[in-house]
């Protein structure tokens, strides 16, 4: 596929950000899909610009349809038909055990980490699918190692919703094989990102490395790069699958 045309969702900063930059030296059409840091998402933008790439950034809240909806036709006006979409973006709520939930947290957390998920992805398989007249496509979703883990007295919450992208990914992988569209999903864990802020605790990674086999935390970048094969043409008979980033957690 020559011309290819990216969205990353949350790819203002973090694991979004550097893939976002990946893909762009790779020669994709960048679309950052952010929240609220404006700024952040044009810093991105103007990075991938001066290096002679293409990129816009559309401000949306994917856990509102309609502004998910209004996200591709930015994209379709802009840049193109998306070819690809990276689902990244997600939120983490402070560290809870069970007993300190309500429904209002879950209900927030879930209707961005899986129904924004769910959203992009319908979106772009309505563009993609060979049944439309689109040329196929990759969906790379991002979960987590939590799915496997758990995150007992900390993000039981978050894990769960992550654990929900995972059959999301086995089922959509499924669903649209024979339409030329490819889904698979990296799990991170133990990236040096800001998100761990949102949880409450910055130094998380730093708190935890000892007990990782490879002792020591990852870096964004080196999840961008799972992402950015998983999304290649080197990658074209792979769907279904995981790729699991957590320092052998």
């Amino acid at each position: 596929m020559k011309n290819k045309i990216t969205l990353i969702t949350g790819g203002d900063r973090g694991i979004g950000r550097a893939t976002a930059l990946c893909l762009a030296g790779q020669g994709h059409k960048i679309c950052i899909g952010y929240h609220a840091r404006a700024a952040c998402a044009q810093e991105v933008v103007d990075s991938i610009r001066q290096s002679g790439g293409e990129a816009i950034a559309v401000q949306a809240d994917i856990s509102r349809e309609e502004q998910v909806v209004e996200l591709f036709k930015q994209i379709d006006t802009q840049l193109g038909t998306v070819t690809g979409l990276v689902n990244n973006a997600g939120i983490l709520m402070p560290q809870a055990s069970i007993e300190q939930l309500n429904a209002a947290r879950l209900a927030t957390l879930f209707a961005t980490n899986v129904g924004g998920s769910f959203i992009c992805a319908r979106e772009a398989v309505k563009r993609m699918a060979w049944r439309h007249g689109g040329q196929g496509g990759a969906i790379v979703n991002v979960s987590s190692a939590a799915s496997r883990l758990g995150s007992p007295h900390e993000y039981v919450d978050y894990a769960a919703s992550k654990g929900a992208i995972d059959t999301l990914t086995i089922g959509l992988s499924l669903e649209v094989a024979a339409q030329g569209i490819r889904v698979n999903a990296v799990r991170p864990g133990f990236i040096y990102t800001e998100m761990h802020a949102d949880g409450g605790e910055a130094g998380r990674v730093d708190r935890v490395k000892e007990q990782l086999p490879m002792k020591r935390g990852g870096q964004p970048e080196e999840v961008a790069q799972a992402i950015a094969w998983l999304l290649s043409d080197a990658a074209s008979y792979v769907t279904g699958s995981f790729i699991d980033l957590a320092g052998g957690k």
